[in-house]
C-alpha cells in the first residue's frame, strides 16, 4: 500500500474539534480549503468527513510558494507531496480533489462572478492560507457567499503569533469578519481555531 508523504504536522491537534464540528453538518459533500500545503487536512476531510453515496468534491487553493511565516526550506517539495497524497486519497475514497494553483483572490473571484453566480455551493470552508490579517479578511469575505446555509467556516490559527504585529496574524481579521457578519452567523467554536455556522 502506498503511503502518504508528510514532513510537517500542523493539523492533527485540530482533529478533536473537527470531530465535533462534522456532527453539526447535515451534508458533507463539498469542501473548500484555502491553503493546502502537503494536503494533511485535505486527506483527513476525505477519510473522515464525507457523507452520502455520491463522490464528494474537495477544492484546494494554494500557490505553493508559501507566505511570510514559512521558514526557508519548508516549502521545498510541498506541492509534489500534495500531488502524491491527492493521488492516494482519490484512489481510496469517494472523492475528487480539485487542485487550484494560484492566489485565492483569483479563484474566489472567478467563482463569485462566473462559476457559481452567487449560488452557495460549499458545506465546509477552511481558511488557512496567508496569515496576514488583510488576506484572511479578504478570503473570508469572498468565500462567505459560497457557503451554504447551515454550512461551517473554520479559521485556523486564531490564537497564533501573539509575538507578531497584530496586522500579521489572523485574529484581527477573524474578529472583524465575525462582528461585521454577526447577523448571519453563529459562533460554534473558539480556540486555536475559530468556527462559525451560516444562519
Amino acid at each position: 500500500m502506498t503511503e502518504y508523504k508528510f514532513t510537517q504536522d500542523w493539523f492533527s491537534h485540530n482533529i478533536p474539534v473537527w470531530e465535533q464540528l462534522k456532527s453539526l453538518l447535515p451534508e458533507r459533500q463539498r469542501f473548500l480549503e484555502v491553503g493546502s500545503f502537503e494536503g494533511r487536512s485535505m486527506v483527513w476531510m476525505a477519510e473522515n468527513m464525507i457523507s452520502g453515496e455520491a463522490p464528494a468534491d474537495i477544492y484546494c487553493i494554494d500557490t505553493w510558494k508559501g507566505s511570510e511565516e514559512h521558514k526557508n526550506g519548508e516549502l521545498s517539495g510541498a506541492e509534489d507531496r500534495f500531488d502524491h497524497n491527492t493521488n492516494i486519497v482519490e484512489e481510496e475514497n469517494k472523492v475528487y480533489v480539485h487542485k487550484l494553483k494560484g492566489r485565492s483572490i483569483q479563484h474566489l473571484a472567478y467563482w463569485l462572478v462566473e462559476a457559481f453566480e452567487d449560488h452557495p455551493t460549499f458545506d465546509f470552508i477552511y481558511i488557512d492560507g496567508s496569515h496576514v490579517a488583510k488576506d484572511v479578511l479578504t478570503d473570508a469575505c469572498m468565500a462567505w457567499p459560497l457557503l451554504k446555509q447551515g454550512g461551517l467556516m473554520v479559521f485556523d490559527d486564531y490564537l497564533w503569533g501573539e509575538s507578531r504585529d497584530i496586522l500579521h496574524r489572523p485574529r484581527l481579521a477573524v474578529d472583524f469578519f465575525v462582528n461585521t457578519f454577526a447577523e448571519g452567523l453563529d459562533i460554534v467554536h473558539i480556540g486555536h481555531q475559530f468556527a462559525v455556522r451560516k444562519k
